[in-house]
């Protein structure tokens, strides 16, 4: 090979490393792109996301190759414990971090909100055909073990054509520190007085003696339910549905009886947004409407505002910017609902404040 060829080689094989180096595509309105070498992003927390956030790191693998991403259901509280160790870069939950979780954290977390989805009961029962219809009371008092048959007078009240039997109720709940829980609490707490003072809000509810049985994760309950006649469970919508288990109508605070469902989950959120604080740590049970399904809640993605690793800040940052804009086609699919567009454009607010080593991650 002579030597003119040889440099002629080089020259060609140079240019086409640059090609290929400059071929990935931009997220959203990036100014730069996601890239220049392979990054694995790590996430955990909330069950109630899975689902949709597999789907999202799958179509968005496909057009960014070089953005692994691999994400731990781990439950809201252990992903909430994950971020404030640093052990993952995004942590998720369903329940939004308390003030004191947010001074125990080494520095500032912004709360992203990324989807919206319902909590349903869901129930084994045989022979009922129809969805059952739950006041928030009739739900407080089998989970405080007050109502213990199916065939009870204050179930048949709104079932009245429902073949009930008189077999024992076995509520299944959550065991592990839970986001679905605190969005279930939350629910009773706003409308029961007895549930506030017994069990209250929380992640991690203890339910009175001899009352139910626990379960891990949204997948546990599940599974709870699915093989244990008798039971009814808390569980986020798309569990529910994957497994052809029926879900309750739950009576809203305009007195109708809603199904869960993306639209009634999303009137449920537009109702509150004029509310929502700048942090958006909010809870969007028992909205007002009368097409506003009760137990909704927001899963929120939990990033630290300064970024330590310049190599994974925007690639992260790319990642749920495209999660909270062309993600959100994904979410009806799988049972979630979409966030409103005068959220989204709080989500842009929030993203466009991540900064690295103090400078914003996105121009």
């Amino acid at each position: 090979m002579g030597l003119k060829t040889f440099y002629y080689l080089v020259l060609v094989l140079t240019a086409s490393i640059t090609l290929v180096g400059c071929s990935g595509q931009k997220v959203g309105n990036a100014t730069g792109d996601s890239s220049g070498g392979s990054v694995r992003l790590q996430g955990s927390g909330s069950t109630f996301v899975k689902p949709i956030m597999d789907k999202w790191m799958s179509e968005y693998g496909k057009a960014h190759p070089n953005v692994k991403a691999d994400y731990q259901s781990t439950g809201s509280g252990a992903g909430i414990k994950a971020i404030q160790s640093q052990t993952v870069d995004f942590g998720a939950t369903d329940a939004a971090m308390t003030e004191d979780e947010m001074k125990q954290s080494p520095a500032e977390i912004v709360h992203i909100p990324v989807v919206l989805g319902a909590v349903v009961l869901t129930y084994n029962l045989e022979g009922v055909k129809e969805p059952l219809k739950l006041s928030p009371e009739v739900i407080a008092d089998i989970f405080l073990g007050k109502i213990k048959k199916w065939d009870d007078p204050r179930i048949k009240a709104d079932n009245p054509t429902a073949a009930l039997p008189s077999n024992d109720i076995t509520p299944v709940y959550r065991s592990d520190g839970s986001g679905t829980s605190d969005v279930f609490t939350d629910f009773l707490s706003k409308v029961n007085p007895e549930w506030k003072e017994k069990v209250g809000r929380t992640k991690n509810p203890q339910l009175p003696a001899g009352v139910g049985m626990g379960a891990k994760g949204n997948e546990g309950v599940m599974g709870q339910v699915k093989q244990t006649p008798n039971t009814i469970g808390y569980v986020e919508l798309t569990f529910a549905k994957a497994n052809n288990l029926p879900v309750a109508l739950i009576k809203n605070s305009a007195g109708t009886f809603v199904e869960p469902s993306p639209e009634t989950v999303t009137a449920a959120a537009s109702g509150m947004l004029a509310s929502a604080p700048a942090d958006l740590r909010m809870q969007i049970t028992n909205a007002g409407g009368a097409n506003s399904y009760p137990i909704s809640g927001i899963v929120y993605a939990l990033i630290f505002k300064d970024q330590k690793d310049a190599g994974k800040a925007k690639p992260m940052v790319d990642f749920l910017w495209w999660a909270t804009h062309d993600g959100q086609a994904f979410t009806k699919d799988l049972h979630y609902s979409p966030l409103p567009a005068d959220l989204v454009k709080k989500v842009e607010e929030k993203l466009l404040s991540i900064t690295v080593g103090g400078k914003a991650v996105r121009q």
